[in-house]
């Protein structure tokens, strides 16, 4: 088996949330290979970031309910899954 990236967009619970505080916490529950800011509007950023983790069933989902369980995340979502 492989890996698996995953690429998820984060949205905080709103623009006052600190993001330096929300992308080190990423950074400290999931694998993160890349992180950037999205500017959506009205002051709202969401993140994007890249995750690879094995390719075994329910990864995925884990990751993401990882990501929906940090303070200050109002959602995550899967956006593109690819095998590597």
């Amino acid at each position: 088996m492989g890996d698996v990236a995953i690429i998820l967009k984060i949205m905080p619970e709103s623009p006052e949330v600190d993001r330096e505080a929300l992308k080190a916490a990423i950074t400290a529950a999931v694998p993160v290979k890349d992180l950037v800011e999205e500017p959506i509007g009205f002051g709202l950023v969401a993140l994007k970031t890249v995750v690879v983790v094995p390719d075994k069933e329910g990864a995925p989902d884990e990751v993401e309910k990882s990501l929906r369980e940090l303070d200050g995340v109002g959602s995550a979502e899967i956006v593109e899954l690819t095998l590597m």
